[in-house]
Formats: structure tokens, sequence, C-alpha cells
């Protein structure tokens, strides 16, 4: 289809539209401003323009990869206890995605020196939270062994999501290099020996699945995320999209627990394409402006 010149502004004013909503989203009020400081501040940074972990975290895969995260790290007992007695998620659910989303961005695109503080910040958080489980088993969110899971669990879905939907999949080397940048990230949160390439990145899940199941607070915060999202009933076709793809990417041992649907069928064929197009649309509604796509290394 053509588009006539009458056309091309309307377009363009659609998309500026839906990407300011979907950034305000993700971002909050200070997002701009956030935005502006992490690509535009001088300075050295962690990693290169060249780096895997930029190609993956600046995808709009990662609207798939970070459900699928939350899901997969439910259940671990202890790290959704952490997460159901401290994080606020039913009360602030946005509030929590623009925490996490600007953390990623500031890691992986900032200055080093912000990183460094957006790192500092976070591990001050968890140094206060600690608790009891309901069954009466203690929990630190600094523990080096929790964090551990939370960071494979995380890695594993934004790679996972990026090889199906990402603009530009990377091939093996690639997402071994991936791994390898965030396990940089790991080590200064406080993971002691993160996983390097995607084999060790396996072994290390692997080497959690005794310890996982699925408790009330993990069946719960997945009603919450997947059944009764605090969103528009607009936004909920596109994201009950994103939610049947992130599903379907979980291993069939974790969502037996979570009560998660199996559709085999559809799950190779209409969910991926509705993932396709939606992450797509994502994409292009959220093109970054010029400065972005220039930030310094």
């Amino acid at each position: 289809m053509t588009l006539s010149p009458v056309d091309v502004p309307v377009l363009e004013g659609v998309r500026r539209r839906l990407g300011k909503q979907l950034f305000a989203r993700v971002a909050g009020p200070g997002g701009p401003a956030t935005r502006q400081r992490i690509h535009g501040a001088p300075g050295t940074r962690w990693f290169g323009p060249e780096r895997p972990i930029r190609v993956v975290h600046g995808d709009a895969s990662m609207f798939v990869g970070g459900l699928r995260a939350l899901l997969l790290q439910s259940l671990h007992p202890l790290a959704m206890a952490a997460v159901a007695a401290h994080s606020g998620y039913r009360g602030d659910p946005w509030g929590r995605l623009q925490r996490t989303s600007t953390f990623l961005a500031v890691t992986t695109f900032g200055t080093a020196r912000d990183a460094q503080d957006a790192v500092d910040h976070v591990r001050a958080v968890h140094e206060r939270v600690s608790g009891v489980t309901a069954d009466g088993e203690p929990y630190r969110a600094s523990d080096p062994h929790l964090l551990g899971w939370v960071h494979a669990a995380e890695v594993d879905s934004f790679l996972r999501a990026h090889r199906r939907f990402g603009a530009h999949p990377l091939d093996d080397a690639g997402y071994d290099g991936y791994v390898a940048d965030t396990a940089q990230v790991a080590r200064a949160l406080g993971v002691p020996d993160p996983p390097r390439d995607q084999a060790e990145l396996a072994a290390v899940l692997a080497s959690y699945r005794p310890e996982l199941r699925a408790t009330p607070q993990a069946r719960e915060a997945a009603r919450f995320m997947l059944v009764h999202p605090p969103l528009p009933w607009l936004a909920r076709g596109p994201y009950a999209v994103l939610a049947a793809n992130a599903v379907a990417m979980i291993p069939l041992w974790a969502r037996g627990p979570l009560r998660l649907p199996s559709l085999p069928v559809a799950e190779r064929t209409a969910i991926p394409l509705a993932g396709q197009g939606l992450t797509r649309t994502i994409r292009w509604a959220m093109k970054p402006p010029p400065q972005e796509r220039q930030a310094p290394a």
C-alpha cells in the first residue's frame, strides 16, 4: 500500500502519540530527562556500542522477556516472599516497572559513574530487605545465592525473547557475549560467579530446579500479571498478546506449578505471529530520536 503525502504526517502523529504513551508507562514522568542523561551525558560506559547487551536491551522484545522473567523468578519461594512483602508490586506496579527499566537502561547505556551509582542504590535497598516466609524460612534480598537465581532467570528470559522477537537476532557467539556482558552487572550487584555464556547459564538454571516451587504468593502474582493487569480496557488486547507469548516461552515444568496453560498448536502458530506483529508495532512506535541512535560510546 502506498501512502499519500497527506497520510504520512497523520501516521507520524499516531506513531509519536503511541510512542509517548508507551514510554511514559515504562519510564515514568521523569523519563525524558532520565533518557537525556543516560544517552547524552559525556563519559566512558561499561559497554561500548558494539556490545551485545546494547542490542538485546535496546529491543522491543524486552517487553515479552520482562514478563517471562517475572513469572519464572516467582518460582523461587524466597525471592517471591521478598517481592510480595517489600516490592509493592500490587499497589505500585508501574513504579516498580519504571525503576527496573531505568536500572537496565542506566547500566546498559549510561556512564560508568551513573551505572555504579545505580548498582550502589540497589545494593543498599537489598540490604534493608529481609524477613521470614510463611513456612518459616528466613530470606535476605542481598543473599548472593538468591541474587544468582534472579539474575539467571532474567538473562535467560531476555535472551530467549530476543532470539524469537528481536529485530536483529544474534548468532550463538553474540548471545554468549550477551551473557558475558550481563555477568559484569551481576558481579557488581553481588553475584559472586554469574554465568558467562549460554552453556553456563543453562547449568545454573538447572542447579536451582530442586529449590523451585509455586507458593500461593507466586500463583497470586501470576494471576495479577496475566488476568488482572492494571491497564485500561483498550490496552488489554495488546497486553494479552505479550502475556501469551511470555507464557509460551516458559518451560512446561514451570507452567504446571503456576497453573499456566499449554496450547501447543497455538504456541507454534497464532501466538508467535501475533507476538511478532506486536513487537514490530512497539519498535516502530518507540523508535528513538536521532541523538540516541548516535549515543556516545
